[in-house]
């Protein structure tokens, strides 16, 4: 970055285009680790604690997502803004009481705004204080511009969040026979008919279930697995060189 700031300040005003490419290629390569590369639930495999509790219906999968996605924009952007003045022997235990502080406050907003979703979630809210791939992120923005750090806890929460509601809608519709049942608990009472029913299918104990838990987070990281086998046999297949035909008089 500091390069990429001197050839900026050397070339005069028709400088700052390679440091728009350059910052193009870097939020990129964040948004590619975050959403898919090194993705926290599917290759990092951390944060399993409110993964495997929560997720037994939609709605709570992606209210859990959005609060772990929330902590890991602003605790990102804290770090960052802090990084100059705390030193590395006692970064951890401040990233810690910013992340706690953080929570506090993202907990206490969801009791007052969605108080039953929060009577739902329960004791995992404050759990993220204890989620490494937060701690981890927060390594991340001690070494980067906020606005980097706080786009990487961006997409780091976005990928968290959408493995959440898969992994929900997938156990939801398994366990109970049903998707986006009580959605009402984020989005009002207007929200209550959004429930989709299965046919007659009642559903099976098992998807609800710890079990039926990593049975589902299984399925999602054997099929990111095969995903990224095919493309990287697409990428390494040879290229077919077709030799032109001579004409013939």
């Amino acid at each position: 970055m500091a390069q990429n700031e001197a050839a900026v300040h050397s070339h005069g005003h028709g400088a700052p285009v390679p440091e728009l490419a350059a910052g193009q290629n870097e939020y990129l390569t964040i948004a590619r680790d975050g959403l898919w590369t090194n993705n926290p639930a599917l290759v990092q495999i951390l944060g399993l604690c409110p993964l495997m509790a929560v997720t037994n219906s939609t709605v709570n999968g992606l209210g859990m997502g959005l609060a772990t996605m929330m902590t890991f924009v602003i605790s990102n952007g804290a770090v960052s803004l802090i990084r100059n003045w705390v030193t590395s022997e006692i970064r951890i235990p401040v990233f810690m009481l910013v992340i706690a502080c953080i929570v506090t406050v993202i907990e206490l907003a969801m009791n007052a705004f969605f108080h039953e979703l929060y009577t739902v979630l329960g004791i995992f809210i404050a759990l993220i204080v204890t989620n490494c791939n937060v701690l981890a992120r927060a390594e991340f923005a001690a070494k980067h511009r906020v606005l980097p750090a706080m786009f990487d806890g961006l997409m780091m929460g976005l990928g968290f969040t959408l493995v959440l509601v898969a992994l929900g809608a997938m156990r939801e519709m398994f366990g109970s026979g049903t998707l986006f049942a009580n959605a009402h608990l984020m989005f009002g009472e207007a929200a209550r008919g959004l429930t989709l029913h299965l046919g007659d299918y009642k559903g099976m104990l098992l998807g609800i279930l710890p079990p039926g838990a990593f049975m589902a987070l299984g399925i999602l990281i054997a099929l990111k697995n095969v995903i990224d086998r095919r493309r990287k046999e697409r990428k390494t297949e040879p290229a077919v060189v077709t030799e032109p035909v001579p004409h013939t008089a």
